[in-house]
């Protein structure tokens, strides 16, 4: 069976032009937006509509599934003293139906998974969403924003490397010293809502 490859963009803060020309070097020909909110106050030209429009004069194709792969889930099964649980999120009928949608547009389309961050490491598209479609057997490459890419393993090794994991351990394997990263990570990043977390501490 061929192994479809999915890429991940950050918007961050370049130029309309400086991201649509990260998108062209690659030959991206199709954007699939993971933003929870797909707003910028400080790069309105990713707000949804803007840069629905900036990608279909270039004939770049534009789906939102913020819905569905979005790191600020309104299903509050998904929270644990109002975090998010990236464990829980991915078992969801929607997060599931988003990754679907995703594996089948990679046959036919170069897709790139876009979300805010320049960094990967810094967001769920790459700590979430690529770890799920790489266990789908997807192979997921990342854009960084000087347009150079990097895999995913190399991706994960640079985290386990950030928190000091990436060292052979005579007690614990490479996966283990990867899940610590991971967990750690998350704990970093993963979306909270303090009004719930509020809520969960006000309920003892």
């Amino acid at each position: 069976m061929t192994s479809h490859t999915v890429f991940t963009v950050g918007h961050s803060t370049h130029s309309s032009s400086g991201f649509l020309s990260l998108l062209q070097k690659h030959a991206i020909t199709a954007v699939a937006d993971v933003r929870s909110m797909p707003v910028s106050r400080f790069t309105p030209h990713f707000n949804r509509r803007a840069v629905e429009r900036l990608l279909s004069d270039v004939g770049i194709k534009y789906v939102f599934l913020g819905k569905e792969l979005g790191a600020r889930t309104e299903d509050l099964n998904c929270y644990v003293e109002g975090r998010v649980r990236y464990d829980l999120l991915a078992r969801t009928s929607d997060f599931a139906s988003g990754i679907k949608r995703l594996r089948n547009g990679s046959r036919s389309e170069r897709i790139a998974v876009m979300c805010t961050e320049q960094e990967p490491l810094d967001c769920h598209r790459c700590v979430l969403v690529a770890r799920v479609l790489e266990g789908d057997g997807i192979n997921v490459e990342h854009i960084h924003g000087d347009g150079h890419v990097e895999d995913h393993a190399s991706a994960m090794r640079r985290l386990m490397a950030n928190f000091g994991l990436d060292q052979e351990d005579l007690f614990r394997t490479s996966a283990e010293r990867l899940q610590e990263a991971l967990d750690r990570q998350e704990q970093r990043i993963a979306y909270v809502n303090e009004e719930l977390r509020g809520d969960e501490e006000s309920g003892r």
